[in-house]
């Protein structure tokens, strides 16, 4: 559990992800490599690729493979970006605009020190290689109020209007003479004269506001991760989808040596919003960067090939147990979860979730089934897209939470140990 705490504390956005990721790698004696250079020639040992920021592909290989495993998750969650030409003045506040990113419980997301993350594109010596930086305020800078419920009487219950109500106030507005502006317009207006939220990231980076080109930052929830619970085993967090998967699966690789199979770890970003991205699984990098390390014979090694996608399970809620299928109970503190699906909207069959239930046998690790309850449909992972690009043998596992897409999510410490356990017995066996 303390790495992912440490993920779940500092990980604050999918590039930050990335960064702690090969941290971890660095520091567990696996080595970048360039995309550049000939993977199937390099000699045995732990090695990792980051062609992307938001992304990682760490592996361990032999001198010589003869099956592949693959385990993958994704670095991003929903959170709020904020656009481009953010700075709003309205009724004497500073606000900044921002969309959704992903599916989030919007209305979660209130009331709530809100910190300000991601990367920031800077001007260099060379037009196509501008430098990236990362940026974190490192406390909340902004918070989306709710309406006093007296204030709601009368209004029809409905959708968010995202564009109006979920906008953050970051600070107070004020004139140019310094005294506060007090406009009484009703319509949100950008201040062509502030920039006042360029001008806080520039000074945090020690960079010139002029240098700045471009951005893609993120509020996020700045709650720290929590025990809960009289024996303090429950966890409540932001950002468990999918932070959970991405740490199991770098534990996993760090406890495995190299041998006559290939293991490989793909950490990709945008699931969040349908993985059809460069840094998406639903793209030929991962089935690319197989067929060159195994000097493009990886088609041979489909037969015993096999790959888990891991992402976070629905646990059964004790408050809308109707909304859980009758004879499926997920439970948290039960173990990981294997998920199946008729419409395979879960990639997992009967004789690859055969395979998995027998190495949890195996190695005593607990282990749940479940599947969406009939005529809801549920959520997809990245498991049918990776099946895509590499047709063979696969599951989706993870461990199951509570209040997923919430601002802040519930999950069980028993169960990242045995999602942790799986995934380790799955890079050995």
């Amino acid at each position: 559990m303390k790495t992912l705490l440490r993920f779940l504390q500092n990980g604050k956005t999918q590039f930050h992800v990335a960064a702690l990721a090969k941290e971890y790698l660095d520091s567990h004696g696996f080595i970048p490599v360039s995309d550049r250079e000939e993977l199937a020639e390099l000699a045995a040992g732990k090695y990792y690729l980051a062609p992307f920021s938001s992304i990682v592909i760490p592996f361990v290989k032999g001198t010589q493979s003869t099956q592949v495993r693959i385990a993958c998750a994704h670095t991003d969650f929903p959170m709020l970006k904020v656009k481009p030409n953010p700075e709003l003045k309205k009724q004497g506040y500073l606000q900044i605009n921002v969309e959704p990113y992903g599916g989030l419980i919007k209305e979660t997301w209130f009331d709530r020190p809100l910190g300000l993350a991601g990367k920031v594109i800077c001007k260099s010596d060379s037009i196509f290689h501008p430098e990236i930086k990362l940026f974190d305020s490192e406390k909340p800078v902004a918070i989306i109020p709710n309406l006093a419920p007296h204030l709601k009487r009368g209004s029809k219950e409905g959708e968010l209007d995202v564009q109006k109500e979920l906008i953050p106030i970051v600070d107070m507005a004020v004139s140019m003479d310094g005294s506060s502006n007090q406009s009484d317009g009703q319509t949100q207006q950008k201040n062509p004269d502030s920039h006042f939220l360029l001008s806080y990231v520039a000074e945090k980076l020690n960079v010139h506001p002029e240098d700045v080109l471009d951005f893609d930052l993120y509020l996020y929830i700045y709650d720290a991760p929590t025990t809960v619970g009289i024996n303090d085993a429950l966890v409540t967090s932001p950002r468990i989808d999918n932070i959970s998967s991405v740490c199991a699966i770098l534990e996993g690789l760090a406890d495995t040596e190299p041998s006559d199979t290939l293991c490989i770890g793909a950490l990709f970003d945008n699931e969040e919003i349908g993985s059809r991205s460069k840094q998406g699984a639903d793209s030929m990098l991962l089935s690319d960067i197989v067929n060159r390390l195994t000097a493009g014979s990886h088609l041979s090694l489909i037969e015993d090939g096999f790959y888990l996608s891991v992402d976070v399970a629905h646990a059964t809620h004790p408050n809308y147990s109707e909304k859980a299928d009758i004879t499926n109970t997920v439970l948290l503190g039960k173990g990981a979860v294997l998920k199946s699906s008729a419409s395979q909207r879960y990639v997992c069959d009967s004789e690859a979730g055969a395979c998995i239930i027998d190495l949890c046998n195996a190695n005593h690790i607990a282990l749940q089934r479940t599947v969406n309850r009939s005529g809801m449909p549920g959520g997809q992972t990245l498991g049918p897209i990776v099946s895509s690009y590499l047709p063979m043998r696969a599951c989706d596992i993870g461990i199951p939470v509570l209040a997923m897409h919430s601002a802040s999510e519930l999950m069980h410490q028993d169960d990242y140990a045995a999602l942790a356990a799986l995934i380790t017995a799955f890079f050995r066996q």
